[in-house]
């Protein structure tokens, strides 16, 4: 049987990404990262994916096919933690597909990656 073992984002700066996600999720490098790669998981050894930051080249794609989503317990975590992460240096993404009354706000890492704070609460 396969399990997904981490997912993979590319970035530009791999130590302004570990700083940015290592402080996002409360994740630690597996081990010593390098200048290419680098392998995140949750601190103190709890269960989760794991993250990992390769660099790339590849450009941001404006509506990417894979993103990640992170919950937050409901609106108020979600509100919070969008202002945690923007102090961090993420920023609010020029979103064009949000529906009508969403559930998620679109964030882009320091690299530009987009990803979605969701609120668990309404039935994610």
């Amino acid at each position: 049987m396969l399990k997904i073992g981490s997912l993979v984002l590319g970035v530009d700066d791999m130590e302004r990404a570990l700083a940015f996600w290592t402080e996002a999720l409360d994740y630690v490098p597996r081990k010593e990262p390098g200048d290419r790669w680098a392998v995140l998981a949750p601190a103190g050894g709890a269960p989760g994916p794991r993250l990992a930051l390769m660099l790339s080249g590849t450009p941001v794609q404006r509506h990417p096919r894979v993103h990640l989503d992170l919950y937050a317990d409901d609106a108020g975590d979600q509100a919070a933690q969008v202002e945690r992460l923007l102090a961090l240096g993420a920023r609010r993404a020029d979103w064009d597909l949000y529906p009508e009354d969403p559930d998620f706000v679109v964030l882009e890492d320091p690299d530009g990656n987009r990803f979605c704070v969701i609120d668990r609460s309404r039935g994610a």
